[in-house]
């Protein structure tokens, strides 16, 4: 048997704070879920006048990014090949979910909503960064 990495309340809190950080920066209004190795919702923030459907999306690019260990932006290049991954229950194919590493291992991800996805994935990368 061996023991493996988690995120705790506080590695949570970090990378909440290091995403809301990058999107305040930008005055960009958007949506951050964070969800454990296994895609289970940790957190969720939805910043005042970030619309609805962000929910949804920033929660599945955070599962699709976790259960895979891949960014999301990986599979968004993988179905204009393969349209079959749009298949995969809770899966959102789009750029702007990020795996969340630590020692090597996959501990959970983020995923962003609410602008233009390259953005909602530069969000992401800055909360993933802030894990040490």
């Amino acid at each position: 048997m061996r023991s493996k990495p988690c995120l705790m309340l506080e590695d949570v809190r970090k990378l909440a704070a290091a995403c809301e950080a990058e999107a305040a920066h930008h005055t960009w209004i958007v949506t951050i879920a964070i969800v454990d190795d296994a895609g289970y919702l940790l957190h969720l923030q939805r910043m005042d006048g970030a619309g609805p459907m962000t929910v949804e999306a920033a929660t599945q690019k955070a599962r699709t990014a976790a259960l895979s260990r891949r960014p999301s932006r990986f599979w968004e290049e993988r179905v204009k090949e393969r349209p079959v991954f749009l298949k995969f229950p809770d899966n959102l194919p789009i750029i702007g979910g990020v795996p969340v590493m630590y020692q090597g291992e996959c501990v959970g991800a983020i995923g962003v909503s609410g602008v233009q996805s390259h953005q909602d994935e530069q969000i992401a990368q800055a909360g993933a960064g802030a894990l040490t």
